[in-house]
């Protein structure tokens, strides 16, 4: 079974968030990780292979980092990786980056695609969905078990009040979602041989796109400024006894806090 797993590489979730004044996110001295809902795509995609045989080959998109959570997808026990970088990327939204993955894949065999429901950064969770879409293949989100029998898989899918179930033929894109499984630690016996696996960089001219296809050109959308949420209030206690003190909340919800 050939297995391609689609990965970002997001800021640290205990990373301090900084706004420059140009606007945008700060990343200067910011720790980088996995998107840890791709660590659980990264998992299931090794435990197919363990399951089918096969390989497992995990692709990015990014920035002169992006290498880095590639390898750690490799120690864990991916067989190849492919990150596609150019500076020509910059800007690119989910749409552009939807575009440039296809693109990559197209030249990638594979039976199933495996990514995490959402990013932790911009939680959008459409480029996976755009992605099927532009491969025309079907997509299920949000999986919270997977079962794959001959060429069709059998998911189980979280919805609001409840779990969907899921027959879909193969291939498709299927997103993980936390319980699927327990992503496992890269072993020191697999960083080493993560070092000698084969990590393929593209650029967009390797693909046989341009500018104008990807990065601010290509994109849709375009993200005009960001700013950090106003700093929460300190509490305010309201003491005494009822009724005076009910009349006093009462009053500081409608005419202070204006929720009711």
């Amino acid at each position: 079974m050939n297995i391609l797993v689609c990965l970002k590489q997001t800021f640290d979730t205990e990373a301090k968030i900084v706004i420059n004044p140009q606007g945008q996110i700060d990343s200067t001295g910011v720790n980088l990780i996995m998107n840890p809902y791709d660590e659980f795509a990264v998992e299931e995609g090794i435990r197919l292979k363990e399951k089918f045989g096969g390989e497992v080959t995990v692709l990015s998109m990014g920035g002169p980092k992006v290498s880095e959570v590639l390898r750690t997808a490799l120690a864990m026990g991916a067989d190849k990786a492919v990150a596609i970088q150019d500076p020509a990327l910059d800007g690119s939204d989910e749409f552009a980056t939807a575009v440039v993955l296809a693109k990559a894949v197209q030249n990638i065999p594979y039976d199933i695609i495996l990514s995490g429901r959402i990013a932790i950064d911009d939680g959008s969770s459409q480029v996976t969905a755009r992605l099927a879409e532009l491969l025309g293949v079907p997509s299920v989100s949000t999986v919270s078990e997977l079962k794959v029998e001959g060429m069709t898989a059998t998911v189980s899918r979280d919805i609001d009040g409840g779990t969907e179930v899921v027959e879909v033929p193969l291939p498709a894109v299927i997103t993980a979602q936390k319980g699927l499984n327990e992503p496992r630690y890269p072993s020191v016996a697999g960083i080493m041989k993560a070092k000698k696996k084969e990590l393929k960089t593209l650029t967009l001219a390797d693909l046989g796109l341009t500018a104008a296809e990807a990065g601010t050109q290509g994109a849709k959308m375009k993200v005009v400024n960001m700013s950090l949420p106003p700093a929460r209030q300190a509490g305010r206690l309201i003491q005494g006894e009822p009724p005076q003190a009910v009349a006093e909340l009462v009053n500081a919800l409608m005419n202070e806090a204006k929720v009711i």
